[in-house]
């Protein structure tokens, strides 16, 4: 069974950092496509994020750029994402997401398994 649980959410005031976590279990780590999104309140899930088996590759919206970083540890079947400088407007819940297979999608329908979510809220 697979499971991917995400952990580091929480409050922050603007211009602070959070790292989030996904921890994963039940796949072939090193085998998946790992992707973060975000979905805030009335608004449809969002791409942030995407990273490639070993890392080598990675993606990021354009809102995210030259302040979020995806990365991943295979060795302890983890992904991370490193927000610095957070805005009020990247509050909602992030969910870490895996692919089977060497494709980086950046939409929700190429991922087949997801996290619960966590929570992230920046106050102005």
């Amino acid at each position: 069974q697979v499971q991917l649980v995400e952990s580091g959410g929480g409050l922050v005031q603007a211009g602070g950092s959070l790292r989030l976590t996904c921890s994963s279990s039940g796949l072939t780590f090193s085998r998946h496509s790992m992707g973060w999104f975000r979905q805030a309140p009335g608004k449809e899930r969002e791409f942030v994020a995407a990273i490639s088996w070993f890392g080598g590759s990675t993606y990021k919206a354009d809102s995210v750029k030259g302040r979020f970083t995806i990365s991943r540890d295979n060795a302890k079947n983890t992904l991370y994402l490193q927000m610095n400088s957070l805005k009020p407007e990247d509050t909602a819940v992030y969910y870490c997401a895996a692919r089977t297979g060497a494709n980086i999608p950046t939409t929700t329908t190429g991922y087949n398994y997801w996290g619960q979510g966590t929570q992230v809220t920046v106050s102005s």
